[in-house]
């Protein structure tokens, strides 16, 4: 399914997200030079603002190359950006390599996917169904 997101570009840096191949997630590009140190998460600019449609989102997610590499990753992956956010999107890196990372502006530091929201009202309830699972959960299932 394809369908159009306005992109504003506010850096002179900053570069529309591009997919490698069509129906990937698209990669984002940082807009400046920043380090990372070890276990240290830095907001990475990238330059960009959305005009999410109601009833949309966009996810923020690592890179397997930066993760496998270097040991870099979203530190809040997955990253959410609502629909009604008009701000910079940055993307938290973290690096888990003891050697830390350089990222200079135009480097890949994320992916970025989109996604519709369902729209519920949550209301109080008594009791809960029933299901098999029941509140089994953290290693529940076996192994």
């Amino acid at each position: 399914m394809y369908f159009q997101i306005g992109i504003k570009l506010i850096h002179e840096n900053a570069k529309v997200p591009q997919a490698a191949h069509p129906g990937d997630a698209a990669d984002l590009f940082a807009v400046e030079d920043v380090t990372l140190r070890p276990n240290a998460p830095v907001l990475v600019r990238t330059g960009l603002v959305l005009d999410l449609p109601a009833g949309w989102r966009a996810w923020i997610t690592p890179r397997s190359g930066l993760a496998l590499k270097h040991g870099v990753t979203v530190a809040n992956a997955p990253g959410l950006i609502d629909s009604g956010y008009r701000g910079e999107v940055g993307v938290i890196l973290i690096c888990h390599s003891p050697a830390g990372h350089r990222v200079s502006a135009g480097d890949r530091v994320a992916q970025i996917s989109f996604a519709r929201v369902f729209c519920t009202d949550l209301i109080e309830v008594d009791e809960v169904s029933k299901t098999e699972r029941g509140g089994g959960g953290f290693g529940s299932t076996g192994k």
